[in-house]
């Protein structure tokens, strides 16, 4: 029995997707023609899945602590520190 999964690229919600060849840790990576951008339709790792930096930025503003962003988002306390140190410039 096959299984398809509808993939559409992010940026635009297009369907003309080609295979780009295969990441380090063996999943698929796609291209879509138009605009040359490439993505994984499943990340290995939650920090580099889409939405993730967002949703570190809007729990910050609900006063989430370090901790506690990493544990509900299921990223390391060191992914978090780095993204916030980002966001905010350091005089």
């Amino acid at each position: 029995m096959k299984q398809y999964i509808e993939i559409k690229c992010r940026c635009r919600g297009a369907e003309d997707l080609v295979k780009n060849g295969r990441s380090e840790n063996g999943t698929q990576r796609q291209r879509r023609n138009k605009c040359r951008k490439s993505f994984q339709h499943d990340y290995t790792c939650n920090t580099w899945k889409p939405g993730v930096k967002e949703q570190i930025a809007i729990q910050t503003l609900n006063s989430g602590g370090v901790r506690d962003i990493s544990k509900t988002l299921d990223i390391s306390k060191s992914t978090v520190i780095f993204e916030l140190r980002k966001k905010i410039p350091l005089k």
